[in-house]
Protein backbone atom coordinates (compact mmCIF):
# COMPACT_ATOMS: atom_id res chain seq x y z
CA UNK A 1 0.00 0.00 0.00
CA UNK A 2 1.01 3.72 -0.98
CA UNK A 3 0.50 6.19 1.75
CA UNK A 4 -0.27 8.98 0.44
CA UNK A 5 -3.01 10.47 2.86
CA UNK A 6 -0.78 12.97 5.38
CA UNK A 7 3.42 13.44 6.02
CA UNK A 8 2.08 11.72 9.52
CA UNK A 9 2.59 8.67 8.66
CA UNK A 10 6.02 8.95 8.92
CA UNK A 11 8.30 6.20 10.15
CA UNK A 12 11.22 6.94 12.35
CA UNK A 13 14.56 6.37 10.38
CA UNK A 14 16.74 3.58 12.49
CA UNK A 15 19.26 6.24 13.60
CA UNK A 16 16.45 7.60 15.91
CA UNK A 17 15.36 4.31 16.90
CA UNK A 18 18.41 3.57 18.11
CA UNK A 19 18.60 7.12 19.19
CA UNK A 20 15.34 6.32 21.99
CA UNK A 21 17.20 3.43 23.11
CA UNK A 22 20.26 4.90 24.10
CA UNK A 23 18.63 8.58 25.81
CA UNK A 24 20.02 9.67 28.66
CA UNK A 25 16.77 10.32 30.41
CA UNK A 26 15.65 11.94 33.63
CA UNK A 27 12.30 13.23 35.31
CA UNK A 28 11.66 16.45 32.73
CA UNK A 29 8.97 17.48 35.34
CA UNK A 30 12.25 18.28 37.31
CA UNK A 31 14.22 19.57 34.27
CA UNK A 32 16.61 17.50 34.60
CA UNK A 33 15.69 14.59 31.65
CA UNK A 34 18.99 15.79 30.10
CA UNK A 35 18.04 14.81 26.63
CA UNK A 36 15.29 16.80 26.95
CA UNK A 37 16.75 19.61 27.54
CA UNK A 38 19.41 19.46 24.78
CA UNK A 39 16.62 19.22 22.12
CA UNK A 40 15.00 21.97 24.04
CA UNK A 41 18.33 24.31 23.40
CA UNK A 42 18.81 23.18 20.26
CA UNK A 43 15.38 24.12 18.81
CA UNK A 44 15.46 27.31 20.77
CA UNK A 45 18.44 28.14 18.38
CA UNK A 46 17.36 26.65 15.29
CA UNK A 47 14.29 29.39 15.73
CA UNK A 48 15.58 32.24 17.06
CA UNK A 49 13.75 32.29 20.25
CA UNK A 50 15.04 32.61 24.00
CA UNK A 51 13.09 29.23 25.26
CA UNK A 52 11.61 25.95 23.59
CA UNK A 53 9.67 23.63 25.43
CA UNK A 54 9.26 20.37 24.21
CA UNK A 55 4.87 19.27 24.20
CA UNK A 56 3.36 16.06 22.78
CA UNK A 57 1.60 17.29 19.53
CA UNK A 58 1.20 20.08 17.51
CA UNK A 59 -2.21 20.69 18.76
CA UNK A 60 -1.25 20.63 22.05
CA UNK A 61 1.21 23.37 21.17
CA UNK A 62 -0.99 25.65 19.73
CA UNK A 63 -3.61 25.51 22.95
CA UNK A 64 -0.78 25.80 25.52
CA UNK A 65 0.05 29.34 23.20
CA UNK A 66 -3.27 30.48 23.29
CA UNK A 67 -4.05 29.98 26.84
CA UNK A 68 -0.49 31.72 27.53
CA UNK A 69 -1.28 34.80 25.69
CA UNK A 70 -5.04 35.04 25.91
CA UNK A 71 -7.30 35.55 29.20
CA UNK A 72 -10.66 34.17 29.19
CA UNK A 73 -13.25 36.40 26.99
CA UNK A 74 -10.85 37.23 24.64
CA UNK A 75 -11.38 37.08 20.96
CA UNK A 76 -8.50 35.36 18.34
CA UNK A 77 -8.05 36.27 15.08
CA UNK A 78 -7.30 33.55 12.62
CA UNK A 79 -7.25 32.53 8.64
CA UNK A 80 -10.49 31.01 8.20
CA UNK A 81 -9.55 27.15 7.02
CA UNK A 82 -6.39 27.60 9.88
CA UNK A 83 -5.64 24.33 11.77
CA UNK A 84 -6.18 25.98 14.76
CA UNK A 85 -10.11 26.98 13.37
CA UNK A 86 -10.58 23.93 11.50
CA UNK A 87 -9.00 20.67 13.00
CA UNK A 88 -8.11 21.09 16.61
CA UNK A 89 -11.63 20.18 18.25
CA UNK A 90 -12.82 23.82 19.38
CA UNK A 91 -10.08 23.60 22.02
CA UNK A 92 -9.44 27.07 22.20
CA UNK A 93 -12.90 27.73 23.34
CA UNK A 94 -12.94 24.83 25.31
CA UNK A 95 -9.99 25.27 27.10
CA UNK A 96 -8.81 29.05 26.99
CA UNK A 97 -12.52 30.34 27.04
CA UNK A 98 -11.82 32.39 23.87
CA UNK A 99 -13.67 33.00 20.64
CA UNK A 100 -12.38 32.71 17.48
CA UNK A 101 -13.01 35.34 14.88
CA UNK A 102 -12.05 33.91 11.13
CA UNK A 103 -10.36 36.13 8.24
CA UNK A 104 -10.63 35.48 4.50
CA UNK A 105 -7.02 34.83 2.99
CA UNK A 106 -5.01 34.25 -0.34
CA UNK A 107 -3.53 30.88 -0.38
CA UNK A 108 -3.31 31.13 3.49
CA UNK A 109 -2.34 34.57 3.70
CA UNK A 110 -3.93 37.40 4.99
CA UNK A 111 -4.40 40.86 4.02
CA UNK A 112 -2.84 42.91 6.69
CA UNK A 113 -5.08 45.52 6.07
CA UNK A 114 -7.91 43.29 6.89
CA UNK A 115 -6.46 41.97 10.01
CA UNK A 116 -5.77 45.70 11.33
CA UNK A 117 -9.74 46.81 10.79
CA UNK A 118 -10.31 43.25 12.95
CA UNK A 119 -8.41 44.07 15.65
CA UNK A 120 -10.70 45.11 18.74
CA UNK A 121 -10.08 48.27 21.13
CA UNK A 122 -11.75 49.05 24.39
CA UNK A 123 -14.80 48.82 23.30
CA UNK A 124 -17.22 47.36 26.27
CA UNK A 125 -19.38 46.28 23.68
CA UNK A 126 -16.31 44.32 22.12
CA UNK A 127 -13.78 41.06 23.41
CA UNK A 128 -10.42 42.40 23.35
CA UNK A 129 -8.13 40.71 20.53
CA UNK A 130 -5.72 38.91 22.43
CA UNK A 131 -3.61 36.85 19.66
CA UNK A 132 -3.51 37.30 15.95
CA UNK A 133 -2.30 33.00 14.75
CA UNK A 134 -0.86 32.50 11.49
CA UNK A 135 -0.15 29.30 9.69
CA UNK A 136 3.31 28.26 7.93
CA UNK A 137 3.28 26.26 5.59
CA UNK A 138 -1.16 26.28 5.25
CA UNK A 139 -2.43 22.67 4.90
CA UNK A 140 -6.04 23.38 3.60
CA UNK A 141 -4.18 25.62 1.03
CA UNK A 142 -2.10 22.65 -0.39
CA UNK A 143 0.95 23.21 1.53
CA UNK A 144 0.76 26.47 0.39
CA UNK A 145 4.08 28.84 2.04
CA UNK A 146 2.89 31.91 3.16
CA UNK A 147 5.66 34.61 2.25
CA UNK A 148 8.14 36.00 4.67
CA UNK A 149 7.00 39.80 3.42
CA UNK A 150 3.22 38.74 4.51
CA UNK A 151 4.25 37.60 7.87
CA UNK A 152 6.58 40.70 8.11
CA UNK A 153 3.36 43.25 7.53
CA UNK A 154 0.96 41.11 9.71
CA UNK A 155 3.39 41.40 12.46
CA UNK A 156 4.23 45.01 11.95
CA UNK A 157 0.14 45.53 12.22
CA UNK A 158 0.12 42.82 15.65
CA UNK A 159 3.03 45.10 16.94
CA UNK A 160 1.47 48.40 16.71
CA UNK A 161 -1.59 47.10 18.43
CA UNK A 162 0.44 45.51 21.07
CA UNK A 163 -1.09 42.01 20.33
CA UNK A 164 1.33 38.79 20.28
CA UNK A 165 1.34 36.71 16.81
CA UNK A 166 1.58 33.08 17.23
CA UNK A 167 2.79 30.75 14.32
CA UNK A 168 1.46 27.12 13.65
CA UNK A 169 4.49 26.15 12.30
CA UNK A 170 4.15 22.49 12.15
CA UNK A 171 5.54 22.13 8.07
CA UNK A 172 7.41 25.67 8.88
CA UNK A 173 10.46 23.67 7.71
CA UNK A 174 9.17 22.58 4.11
CA UNK A 175 8.51 26.44 3.74
CA UNK A 176 12.02 26.61 4.68
CA UNK A 177 13.81 24.36 2.75
CA UNK A 178 11.61 24.95 -0.53
CA UNK A 179 12.46 28.86 -0.61
CA UNK A 180 16.22 28.44 0.43
CA UNK A 181 15.78 30.69 3.61
CA UNK A 182 16.06 29.44 7.48
CA UNK A 183 13.21 29.53 9.66
CA UNK A 184 14.76 32.10 11.76
CA UNK A 185 13.74 34.16 8.74
CA UNK A 186 10.31 33.35 9.35
CA UNK A 187 10.40 33.09 13.18
CA UNK A 188 11.57 36.95 13.61
CA UNK A 189 7.90 37.85 12.80
CA UNK A 190 6.09 36.10 15.12
CA UNK A 191 5.87 36.26 19.07
CA UNK A 192 6.17 32.61 19.74
CA UNK A 193 6.10 29.59 17.35
CA UNK A 194 5.09 25.82 17.25
CA UNK A 195 6.90 23.65 15.15
CA UNK A 196 6.14 19.72 14.56
CA UNK A 197 8.91 16.64 14.84
CA UNK A 198 6.60 14.29 13.62
CA UNK A 199 5.25 14.87 9.74
CA UNK A 200 8.24 15.28 7.05
CA UNK A 201 10.84 15.70 9.75
CA UNK A 202 9.75 11.78 10.97
CA UNK A 203 10.17 11.91 14.76
CA UNK A 204 7.39 9.69 16.09
CA UNK A 205 5.79 12.05 18.29
CA UNK A 206 6.22 15.95 19.41
CA UNK A 207 6.08 19.20 18.54
CA UNK A 208 8.20 22.55 19.93
CA UNK A 209 6.70 25.46 20.81
CA UNK A 210 9.14 28.47 21.73
CA UNK A 211 9.34 32.16 22.71
CA UNK A 212 10.50 34.26 24.99
CA UNK A 213 11.87 32.76 28.30
CA UNK A 214 9.08 34.42 30.34
CA UNK A 215 6.66 32.58 27.76
CA UNK A 216 8.00 29.61 28.14
CA UNK A 217 7.75 29.64 32.10
CA UNK A 218 4.24 30.34 31.81
CA UNK A 219 3.73 27.85 29.40
CA UNK A 220 5.47 25.27 31.01
CA UNK A 221 2.28 25.37 33.55
CA UNK A 222 0.03 25.04 30.90
CA UNK A 223 1.56 21.99 29.58
CA UNK A 224 0.98 20.27 33.57
CA UNK A 225 -2.27 21.53 33.29
CA UNK A 226 -3.06 19.48 30.48
CA UNK A 227 -1.47 16.71 31.28
CA UNK A 228 1.44 17.27 29.28
CA UNK A 229 4.29 16.87 32.17
CA UNK A 230 6.43 13.84 30.93
CA UNK A 231 9.04 11.88 32.86
CA UNK A 232 12.00 10.23 31.28
CA UNK A 233 10.85 12.15 28.07
CA UNK A 234 14.24 11.87 26.55
CA UNK A 235 13.48 8.45 24.76
CA UNK A 236 11.21 10.54 23.17
CA UNK A 237 13.21 13.80 22.93
CA UNK A 238 15.71 11.91 21.19
CA UNK A 239 14.77 11.78 17.83
CA UNK A 240 13.86 14.96 17.78
CA UNK A 241 17.28 15.89 17.93
CA UNK A 242 17.74 14.27 14.30
CA UNK A 243 14.68 15.24 13.16
CA UNK A 244 16.61 19.04 13.40
CA UNK A 245 19.72 18.24 12.97
CA UNK A 246 19.38 15.15 9.74
CA UNK A 247 16.27 15.48 8.53
CA UNK A 248 15.24 18.54 7.22
CA UNK A 249 17.55 19.20 4.13
CA UNK A 250 15.76 15.51 2.83
CA UNK A 251 12.48 17.50 3.02
CA UNK A 252 13.68 18.68 -1.10
CA UNK A 253 12.45 15.39 -1.58
CA UNK A 254 8.99 15.38 -0.64
CA UNK A 255 8.80 18.41 -2.59
CA UNK A 256 10.70 17.22 -5.83
CA UNK A 257 8.07 13.71 -5.64
CA UNK A 258 5.22 16.26 -5.13
CA UNK A 259 6.14 18.13 -8.06
CA UNK A 260 6.83 14.85 -10.25
CA UNK A 261 3.27 13.79 -9.09
CA UNK A 262 1.09 16.91 -9.69
CA UNK A 263 3.07 17.27 -13.20
CA UNK A 264 1.70 13.56 -14.14
CA UNK A 265 -1.64 14.63 -12.73
CA UNK A 266 -2.24 17.55 -14.51
CA UNK A 267 -1.94 14.95 -17.71
CA UNK A 268 -4.69 12.88 -16.65
CA UNK A 269 -8.31 13.51 -18.26
CA UNK A 270 -10.65 14.38 -15.72
CA UNK A 271 -8.55 15.36 -12.99
CA UNK A 272 -6.98 18.99 -11.75
CA UNK A 273 -4.74 19.81 -9.40
CA UNK A 274 -6.01 22.66 -8.05
CA UNK A 275 -3.28 24.36 -5.72
CA UNK A 276 0.76 25.50 -6.25
CA UNK A 277 1.88 22.64 -5.06
CA UNK A 278 5.16 25.01 -2.92
CA UNK A 279 5.68 21.70 -1.03
CA UNK A 280 4.59 18.16 -0.49
CA UNK A 281 0.76 18.58 -0.76
CA UNK A 282 -1.33 17.99 -3.71
CA UNK A 283 -4.81 18.86 -4.26
CA UNK A 284 -6.76 17.20 -7.08
CA UNK A 285 -10.22 18.07 -8.07
CA UNK A 286 -12.03 14.86 -9.31
CA UNK A 287 -15.23 16.60 -10.51
CA UNK A 288 -14.72 16.44 -14.33
CA UNK A 289 -14.47 12.58 -13.41
CA UNK A 290 -18.28 12.57 -12.45
CA UNK A 291 -16.97 11.59 -8.85
CA UNK A 292 -16.93 12.53 -5.17
CA UNK A 293 -13.70 12.21 -3.42
CA UNK A 294 -14.96 9.74 -1.09
CA UNK A 295 -15.81 7.55 -4.29
CA UNK A 296 -12.51 8.13 -6.07
CA UNK A 297 -10.57 7.64 -2.81
CA UNK A 298 -12.05 4.35 -2.55
CA UNK A 299 -11.04 3.90 -6.10
CA UNK A 300 -7.58 4.39 -5.31
CA UNK A 301 -7.30 2.32 -2.22
CA UNK A 302 -8.45 -0.73 -4.15
CA UNK A 303 -5.70 -0.54 -6.49
CA UNK A 304 -3.25 -0.33 -3.41
CA UNK A 305 -3.10 3.79 -3.09
CA UNK A 306 -4.46 5.63 0.26
CA UNK A 307 -5.52 9.30 -0.35
CA UNK A 308 -7.79 11.91 2.09
CA UNK A 309 -10.58 13.59 1.08
CA UNK A 310 -10.20 17.51 1.52
CA UNK A 311 -13.88 18.02 0.15
CA UNK A 312 -16.82 16.78 -1.83
CA UNK A 313 -14.83 16.90 -4.90
CA UNK A 314 -11.18 17.79 -3.55
CA UNK A 315 -8.98 15.03 -2.53
CA UNK A 316 -5.44 15.45 -0.98
CA UNK A 317 -2.42 13.42 -1.92
CA UNK A 318 0.72 14.15 0.69
CA UNK A 319 4.48 13.27 0.06
CA UNK A 320 6.39 11.98 2.62
CA UNK A 321 9.83 10.20 3.48
CA UNK A 322 8.78 6.68 2.64
CA UNK A 323 7.32 7.99 -1.16
CA UNK A 324 9.59 6.88 -3.64
CA UNK A 325 9.81 8.25 -7.16
CA UNK A 326 9.33 4.93 -8.38
CA UNK A 327 5.97 4.64 -5.92
CA UNK A 328 5.04 8.19 -7.42
CA UNK A 329 5.10 6.63 -10.89
CA UNK A 330 2.88 3.86 -9.99
CA UNK A 331 0.51 6.00 -8.21
CA UNK A 332 0.31 7.61 -11.74
CA UNK A 333 -0.30 4.49 -13.32
CA UNK A 334 -3.53 3.67 -11.32
CA UNK A 335 -4.76 7.19 -11.62
CA UNK A 336 -4.77 6.91 -15.27
CA UNK A 337 -6.82 4.04 -14.88
CA UNK A 338 -9.78 5.27 -12.67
Amino acid sequence: MIDLRSDTVTKPIEAMRKAMYEAEVGDDVYKEDSTVNKLEELAADILGKEKALFVTSGTQGNQIAVLTHCVRGNEVLLEENSHIFYYEGGAISAFAGVQTRTLPSRDGAMDPLTVESAIRGNDIHEPETGLICLENTHNRAGGAIVPVSNMEAVYKVAKENQVPVHLDGARLFNAAVAERKLVKDYTQYTSTVQICLSKGLGAPVGSIIAGSESFIEKARKWRKRLGGGLRQAGVLAAPGIIALTDMVERLEDDHIHAKRLANGIRNIEGLSVINKVDTNIILVDTSEKGLSSKVYIERLKEKGVRAVSFGPTTVRLTTHHQVTKEQIDKVLFVMQGI
